[in-house]
């Protein structure tokens, strides 16, 4: 049997779901009087919209994981666009290697894990799961990236700012329009990726860097830190949702501790859902459970919720009751952005 050729394999591109055209409050409607992860799911979107509802309160998303390649950055940004989330904490990889790289105009393709990865690497395709990525693609990803850091001011830089500095190149260069990184920087809505160099941004950055080894763009992770706990001091109340765990989820449920020890009195996060499937018996669950985190003086756990599940299945549901809920409508842009100015 012949092998598949490249071409062949990077055929059929994954598709973004639309939130505003499904019908996510019926289902999650009727989600609330089943059981097991349908209930909490249900639970889970009802705290969403008390977050949303609630004046005094801001918005953090967390994100980690693969979601924004399998299919639901979309979600994302319609989330911004919609006034349904005031800061995101990210890996490098949601930001850069998924959401900047389909700017790009480039895609990630319907595949297979039933695969020989060999014949994947020698064709340069890169394998998430059952999703592919040109890696070649990916490489120009990385280049871009590199030009951005050329053509700035030579210092350090919070993720946050370079991130910002994404989003307006993006103005000017992208091939997709709708992308999370340039609605963000059109909405005044920050992102931080604690964890920045590992994506490709870090490949772009060490190229960078590599031929500039005397004055160079840098990622200060201490000021992406300070900046983060800054948002957290400015909006006192605040809710987390959170799209798996890791660096993202502690970085932000970190700020509360990171004011107190700058002497500043804020309340703990008050509202916080987790989607996961990731485990609590080996003491991590990508990062503790909220109940874990009120431990340490993180999260209340008056209105929280844990949804074992594959984020993709429950995600859009969650966030298309939400819309059309509508809570999103009466609330006014935090634009914490511009605390940086």
């Amino acid at each position: 049997m012949a092998k598949p050729t490249k071409k062949q394999l990077l055929k059929d591109p994954v598709k973004h779901i639309d939130i505003k055209k499904i019908n996510g409050k019926e289902i999650i409607d009727a989600y609330r009087d089943m059981s097991f992860s349908s209930r909490d799911t249900a639970r889970a979107a009802d705290i969403f919209n008390m977050n949303l509802k609630d004046k005094n309160a801001s918005v953090w998303m967390t994100l980690a994981g693969s979601t924004s390649a399998g299919g639901c950055m979309q979600v994302y940004v319609d989330m911004v666009k919609n006034n349904m989330v005031d800061v995101i904490v990210a890996t490098g990889a949601s930001i850069v290697d998924m959401d900047f790289f389909e700017a790009l105009g480039f895609k990630h393709y319907k595949g297979t894990p039933d695969i020989d990865d060999g014949l994947l690497r020698s064709l340069y395709i890169d394998r998430i799961y059952d999703t592919f990525i040109d890696e070649d693609q990916l490489q120009k990803c990385d280049s871009i990236i590199a030009k951005i850091a050329d053509s700035l001011e030579h210092r350090p830089y919070s993720s946050r700012e370079f991130i910002y500095e994404m989003g307006k190149w993006l103005t000017k260069h992208a091939k997709k329009k709708d992308s999370l990184v340039q609605a963000a920087y059109e909405n005044n809505v920050p992102i931080f990726c604690p964890a920045f160099t590992d994506s490709s941004a870090g490949f772009g950055l060490v190229y960078h860097q590599w031929h500039n080894p005397e004055s160079h763009v840098s990622i200060d992770s201490v000021k992406d830190f300070l900046e983060l706990t800054k948002i957290k001091m400015a909006s006192k109340e605040s809710g987390l949702f959170m799209i798996g765990g890791g660096v993202p989820k502690n970085f932000a449920q970190d700020t509360v501790v990171a004011a107190e020890i700058l002497g500043k009195e804020v309340p703990v996060h008050k509202y916080a859902v987790q989607i996961t499937v990731a485990d609590v018996r080996d003491g991590a669950c990508s990062s503790s459970t909220l109940k874990e985190a009120s431990s340490w003086g993180k999260v209340s756990t008056v209105h929280e919720q844990m949804v074992y599940a594959e984020a993709t299945s429950v995600l859009p549901l969650i966030i298309a009751n939400a819309y059309q809920v509508g809570n999103w409508k009466n609330r006014k842009p935090r634009n914490f952005g511009k605390l940086f100015d």
